[in-house]
């Protein structure tokens, strides 16, 4: 099994301490993430071997950024340096019926003006098995976008299976430019993975007879979706998440993934939230973990899910758990009992 790749920002995370709002806060925790950072840290804490790419400043809160993930094991050996700033994001966590809210301070960081000659893909992806993006990564900024684009062609002139969460954000771009730049990046694409609204945001495919604030999820709805993506783009593999939100402390969380013509649907897990940030790139990450381990398609799923539901109990953007831990909520034992 070859290296796994993935490419992003990684953000330095602002936030309150527990459920304070940003104007009640008299300080905030300090910690790091961001999309693919946080692919990158579950994998390796699956045991997997994994790189992250991306652009950071020389400075001491850029080495800050490059220790966090070497915490876990992720390669940081293909890291650029340069820029003069680390991106930003504070996040002010809902509870009961107020949501959680996130405020970007990530313009002219250093992946957002980085040079596409500053990556060398064909030396990153030598030995590489798997490479992992999100939409969020080419939202950033005109040349983040070119320079995924270089990264997308070069693992499929490598070889190298593509998956891409296509993680509409609307503080950093339009549906419009959305749907344009992620219309031209699908083509290198064979995974996709999408929560339950991103195919309306992103490409105009939306699910019939869904309601999403009201967690009325349309299972029917959401198979059509997936074929309309793969009959559009060509996609071997599109994973959609399907989260029921009744509160933002509670939730209902599963997945569906329509693989060689078939739909599978995961078991449905009750979630009582702890911090839901980084679930999406968990369950990415329980898909890579999956397709590497040569899991079938509906053991993946319930892979995926379970991890992205352990993730939902995990403080922070990273991903806290091993592999052993997704396989035993995936096999059944949800109860949440002492471990002794």
């Amino acid at each position: 099994m070859g290296k796994i790749i993935t490419f992003g920002e990684i953000m330095l995370r602002l936030a309150p301490e527990g459920y304070c709002r940003f104007v009640q806060a008299a300080q905030f925790g300090a910690t790091f993430g961001g999309g693919e950072a946080n692919v990158a840290v579950s994998l390796a804490n699956f045991g997997l071997d994994v790189a992250y790419v991306t652009r950071l400043p020389k400075h001491e809160i850029g080495q800050a950024a490059v220790n966090a993930l070497r915490a876990f094991g992720v390669d940081t050996s293909l890291i650029v340096r340069g820029g003069d700033r680390v991106g930003i994001y504070f996040l002010e966590k809902g509870a009961s019926q107020r949501p959680s809210k996130v405020i970007y301070d990530r313009a002219r960081s250093a992946i957002a003006e980085a040079a596409q000659t500053d990556f060398n893909w064909k030396h990153i992806f030598n030995g590489a098995s798997w490479f992992h993006v999100t939409g969020i990564t080419p939202a950033i900024s005109g040349s983040a976008a070119a320079i995924t684009a270089d990264a997308c062609k070069a693992a499929k002139d490598a070889g190298v299976p593509v998956s891409c969460d296509l993680n509409y954000r609307k503080n950093l771009w339009s549906k419009e430019k959305a749907g344009e730049v992620m219309g031209d990046l699908m083509e290198y694409v064979d995974t996709c993975i999408a929560n339950e609204e991103d195919a309306a945001d992103v490409f105009g495919i939306k699910a019939k007879n869904t309601d999403i604030n009201s967690g009325a999820l349309n299972h029917d709805g959401y198979k059509e979706v997936a074929q309309t993506l793969a009959r559009r783009f060509g996609f071997k593999k599109v994973a959609i998440t399907l989260r029921e939100s009744i509160s933002a402390s509670d939730n209902n969380w599963a997945a569906m993934l329509y693989s060689g013509g078939d739909f599978y649907f995961s078991k449905k897990y009750p979630v009582h939230i702890v911090d839901r940030v980084g679930g999406g790139d968990s369950f990415a990450a329980g898909l890579i973990y999956g397709n590497q381990s040569g899991m079938n398609a509906e053991d993946s799923l319930e892979f995926a899910v379970a991890a992205s539901c352990l993730k939902h109990s995990v403080e922070g953007d990273f991903n806290h758990v091993s592999a052993d831990e997704v396989k035993k909520l995936a096999g059944g034992d949800a109860s949440g009992r002492v471990q002794r």
